[in-house]
């Protein structure tokens, strides 16, 4: 998942840019339909009454392809749902203490005394030194 840059807390503008550019392989509704509708207005060879298929099949591409269309606005929206629930779980554990597993299978226990957000995702800043949200093991109050 690309996250841009800019990502600030709560702010769903920046998750998605504002002018998207679009490749070469991106197609949307419009332009579908357009293809569609320059395909059904061709004759055939055969002498039939449109070009590349019956109407059915046109009505199946474009149910299909609109399907597809919804399944990806789903994805960006889970994504962006995931990111922000992740922002929030880490705020939430400030001034907890914790315990971590760094990267050389060493159990790292302290308080939570920040977050940090990096590219949008959320980092823990423990003992001075930042770790991922993936490295928690075990959360806690804090010992006073």
């Amino acid at each position: 998942m690309n996250v841009p840059s800019q990502m600030t807390i709560g702010s769903l503008e920046k998750v998605v840019p504002e002018d998207e550019t679009k490749k070469n392989s991106d197609l949307d509704m419009e332009q579908f339909l357009y293809i569609i509708s320059n395909a059904m207005s061709m004759p055939s060879l055969e002498g039939g009454s449109g070009g590349g298929g019956g109407e059915t099949d046109y009505i199946g591409q474009m149910v299909q392809f609109g399907m597809l269309d919804s399944m990806q606005e789903l994805t960006k929206t889970m994504q962006t749902t995931m990111l922000m629930t992740q922002q929030q779980q880490a705020l939430g554990m400030v001034g907890k203490e914790v315990s971590l597993k760094t990267e050389e299978d060493q159990l790292v226990k302290g308080v939570v005394e920040k977050v940090k957000f990096d590219s949008g995702y959320a980092t823990i800043q423990v003992n001075g030194k930042t770790y991922s949200l993936n490295n928690i093991v075990e959360v806690g109050a804090a010992s006073d």
